[in-house]
C-alpha cells in the first residue's frame, strides 16, 4: 500500500514539475496574489477598437432598449471579441490539466 502511494506521489510530482508550463498568467509584482495576461495587438488603433467593441457589447447586453433595436448605429465587431477570447485561452496549461485529469482517473 505504501509503495502504491509512493508511486502515485512520484507521478504527481512529475506532473507538477510541468507547472513551469504555466505561461499564460504572469505574476504581478505590484499586487499580491495578482497576475497579468498579455494581449497582443498590432497598434494603438487595434487596442482602441478592441476596447470599444467590448464596451459596445456590454452596453447592448445591459440595455434592454439597445437589445431590442434590430439595427444598431454602431455595430459590434464580434470577430474582435472572439480574437480576444482566443488570446486569453491558456492552451499550454490545458495539456497539464489533461495529464492531471488522467492521473486523477487512475486513482479512482
Amino acid at each position: 500500500m505504501k509503495t502504491q502511494y509512493t508511486e502515485q506521489t512520484t507521478k504527481l510530482l512529475e506532473l507538477l514539475k510541468k507547472g513551469k508550463d504555466f505561461k499564460k498568467l504572469k505574476p504581478d509584482n505590484n499586487l499580491e496574489n495578482s497576475f497579468r495576461v498579455t494581449l497582443n495587438v498590432s497598434s494603438y488603433n487595434e487596442l482602441n477598437l478592441m476596447v470599444s467593441d467590448l464596451l459596445k457589447a456590454s452596453i447592448i447586453l445591459l440595455n434592454k432598449d439597445a437589445r431590442s433595436m434590430s439595427v444598431l448605429k454602431d455595430d459590434v465587431n464580434v470577430m474582435t471579441l472572439l480574437e480576444i477570447a482566443l488570446q486569453l485561452l491558456p492552451e499550454e496549461e490545458m495539456e497539464l490539466l489533461d495529464d492531471l485529469h488522467q492521473f486523477h482517473l487512475q486513482l479512482l
